[in-house]
């Protein structure tokens, strides 16, 4: 336990030391492999594409025997279609029809588009402005055969299942699904579907964390809310340790005399750190329960997001098998309001990105940036990101900040 405030980054580097990614994998069908993990490099076993083709609607001719006419004139001798190659040859003076995707033959060497040529019968005339290969995708020009084409330990998108699609491969190897088991902590919180009782509020953590675990191509497990009763909640968290790679909590780790989960940890686990120096999201607990990772969550609701983002998102990325998940990326945009700041800490304020009459960008922060107000999330579309050595910000001035699209 470490008594100090760390910085965020220091955080990040502390936890990422103590991480061992999963190592066993499955093979899956390409459809069935979106948002996981590859357990290998991927290289093409061909030329993608593999014949040159036509990147136009037009007709295809050896420029090179006309490179010193200003007026060409060819005539028609057939079509090239996609998966309907022209069988013939091509003489000096003559071109064919051909369509985008459609092989361009040996003979020619230039595509002009069809709007670009005058018709008259079986013959074209066109002005000779064009270069040598124009609109002709060529053999390899998108992989070649032999080269990489994704590392081991990238995450795939929408886009990678078209391009391992392209070099022909039906199934690809992953890392298996890493199982997370979470739960909320507190007397205080009631399940929606019962009636609030004096002192109690619905539990909207438990439907954050679902909605951010959900995003992220993993198992998770739902364990509900466990009231502030030690033997209970010793019961939940050795169950949840049991049957997944991950346990998050929220609530229950900071200094409140009902804060039992400190206690259970230190009995059953090694808990690394307590404070960051970040705000929303000071307390965040890290530390392992036997074999099983634990993040222990605030219990305000958006700091609960914010850490999530901020810290433990890359975390799970990492077990998964992620090598070196991607830094979200930092945008400017000029403030238009004054914010104010106690120095010392990196701050996370929900702001409200937009783009003017003149098409700038500029930022404003949520009117309320309590860390108990939910509805502050839902308003903002980015975070304004504030260092710790900085006090205040003058309207006008730049500042940094992340989309949240990147988050979810």
């Amino acid at each position: 336990m470490n008594p100090k405030e760390m910085s965020v980054e220091e955080t990040r580097k502390v936890i990422r030391s103590y991480l061992v990614p999963v190592v066993d994998t499955e093979k899956l069908p390409l459809k069935s492999a979106l948002s996981r993990i590859l357990a290998e490099e991927l290289s093409s076993p061909e030329n993608v594409p593999n014949f040159n083709n036509s990147a136009m609607d037009g007709y295809a001719f050896n420029l090179s025997d006309h490179i010193q006419s200003e007026q060409i004139t060819l005539e028609i001798i057939g079509t090239s279609l996609a998966g309907k190659p022209y069988p013939g040859s091509i003489k000096k003076g003559a071109c064919i029809r051909i369509m985008t995707g459609a092989i361009v033959p040996n003979e020619t060497d230039t595509v002009i588009p069809q709007e670009n040529v005058k018709l008259d019968g079986n013959k074209i005339t066109f002005t000779n402005n064009l270069k040598v290969n124009a609109n002709v995708r060529f053999s390899g020009e998108d992989l070649e055969k032999g080269q990489k084409v994704l590392d081991k330990g990238h995450l795939i998108r929408p886009a990678d299942l078209g391009l391992i699609a392209s070099i022909g491969l039906e199934e690809v190897n992953v890392f298996r699904k890493i199982k997370v088991a979470f739960f909320t902590t507190g007397s205080e919180i009631a399940s929606i579907d019962k009636e609030l009782q004096s002192g109690q509020i619905h539990d909207s953590n438990r439907y954050t964390i679902f909605g951010m675990l959900s995003r992220l191509g993993l198992d998770f497990l739902d364990m509900g809310s466990i009231p502030d009763d030690p033997a209970r909640l010793e019961s939940a968290l050795l169950d949840a340790s049991k049957n997944a790679d991950v346990v998050i909590t929220s609530g229950g780790v900071s200094v409140g005399e009902a804060d039992y989960m400190k206690e259970l940890l230190a009995k059953h686990g090694d808990i690394l750190s307590w404070k960051i120096a970040m705000k929303p999201g000071r307390p965040l607990a890290f530390g392992k329960i036997k074999n099983t990772y634990y993040f222990g969550l605030p219990g305000n609701p958006v700091a609960v997001m914010v850490t999530f983002y901020q810290i433990v998102k890359e975390s799970i990325l990492t077990l998964m098998g992620q090598t070196n998940p991607k830094t979200l990326p930092v945008l400017e945009a000029i403030c238009i309001e004054n914010i104010n700041k106690i120095k010392g800490r990196m701050e996370f304020q929900r702001g409200i990105l937009f783009e003017t009459n003149d098409g700038s960008w500029k930022v404003k922060p949520t009117p309320n940036q309590s860390s108990g107000v939910l509805s502050s999330m839902s308003l903002a579309n980015c975070f304004i990101i504030l260092e710790e050595d900085e006090k205040e910000v003058l309207a006008g001035s730049t500042v940094k900040i992340q989309l949240m699209d990147c988050f979810i």
